[in-house]
Formats: structure tokens, C-alpha cells, sequence
């Protein structure tokens, strides 16, 4: 089944950013702020919008390495 990348709710991108090992670190001004050991950059959530725009869906994506298809494979597992 494809999912469109901007119907991912925040809770679903919360709960898949947790099952890559990212820690969520704070929030300030409505922005979620989630790390990684290894990563040079944070990954930055609007908390305010629900869902997610596809945009930062498709940057936490390249943050992470991780394709558009076992981002697909992991939803259907969440």
C-alpha cells in the first residue's frame, strides 16, 4: 500500500523517529527538537501542524538515509 508522505500524522513521525533511535530532546515556540548520536544536525518538528507537511516529512527522511519505500514498510508497521 503507498502512502502519501503528507498524510503522516505527528504522532505516527514521533513514534517512527523513536523506532530509528532518535531522542526527543525539547520543544520551544511550537518546534520539536529530536536528535540522533552520529548526527551532525537536529531534526526539527512544527508541533503545531498536524499532519505533518510533506516537506519536513521528506527532510527528516533524508536526515535519517532512509528511502520513501522503507519509510512506506515501516508505516504499515506502526
Amino acid at each position: 500500500m503507498s502512502h502519501r508522505l503528507s498524510n503522516v500524522s505527528l504522532q505516527v513521525l514521533r513514534k517512527y523517529l523513536q523506532q530509528c533511535g532518535c531522542e526527543y530532546q525539547r520543544a520551544k515556540g511550537g518546534h520539536e527538537k529530536w536528535v540522533k548520536d552520529g548526527f551532525t544536525r537536529p531534526i526539527v518538528l512544527q508541533s503545531h501542524i498536524d499532519p505533518v507537511p510533506e516537506r519536513i516529512v521528506k527532510q527528516c527522511l533524508s536526515l535519517l538515509g532512509v528511502s520513501r519505500k522503507e519509510f512506506e514498510r515501516a508505516l504499515e508497521e506502526l
